[in-house]
Parts: C-alpha cells; sequence; structure tokens
C-alpha cells in the first residue's frame, strides 16, 4: 500500500510541476498585402525605434502609455534594437491593438 501512494505523489507533483499556470495572451498578426494603388492622401507615418529600456517615437524618447495615446491614425514602422526582447514587443503591439485606423509594421 505504501508503495502505491509514493507512486501517486510522485504523479501528483510532476504533473503539477509540468503544468503552466499563467493565462496566455492572443495577438492577431496579419499577413503583408501586394501593393495596391496608391491613394491621393499620404497616410501619416510614425516611425518608433524598440529597445530593451528604449523606445523613441520619431527620434524623440517616449513611454508606451504615451504611444499608446499618440498614435490613433496612420501607418507605424517599429524597427527593433537587438537587445529588444520579445516580450517587450509584444508589449508595444498590445498597446497599439484595436484601433482601425491605425496599422503596425514590424521592420527587419
Amino acid at each position: 500500500m505504501t508503495p502505491l501512494i509514493d507512486v501517486i505523489f510522485l504523479l501528483l507533483l510532476f504533473f503539477m510541476l509540468s503544468s503552466t499556470f499563467a493565462k496566455y495572451g492572443e495577438i492577431e498578426l496579419s499577413n503583408a498585402t501586394g501593393g495596391g494603388a496608391a491613394s491621393e492622401t499620404p497616410a501619416e507615418r510614425h516611425f518608433v525605434q524598440l529597445g530593451t529600456e528604449r523606445l523613441d517615437l520619431n527620434g524623440a524618447p517616449i513611454t508606451l502609455d504615451e504611444l499608446g495615446n499618440q498614435l490613433e491614425t496612420g501607418q507605424v514602422l517599429v524597427s527593433l534594437y537587438p537587445d529588444t526582447t520579445s516580450q517587450r514587443l509584444v508589449d508595444l503591439l498590445v498597446r497599439l491593438r484595436g484601433r482601425d485606423e491605425l496599422s503596425v509594421l514590424v521592420l527587419e
């Protein structure tokens, strides 16, 4: 009886330690579309440089909260520094999602 309890305890411990309890978020990414006819009025373009500790909008330092408030329409081009983490990029994309008039393009 004791070995059975030990095995059950080890299985319980294994499944508890191997499972994750964090909730995963989901971000929709769309593929780039082919070029179409040029519109008569050029869209407003913003250039964002993203690093681990640094965030610049059109060359001026800014925070994530301010960036989400300032960008409402146009096209956002995001350039990544080599030290940028994927979590930092996801944080930026979460701030900018849900706006119909705003398109985000991450540059390689």
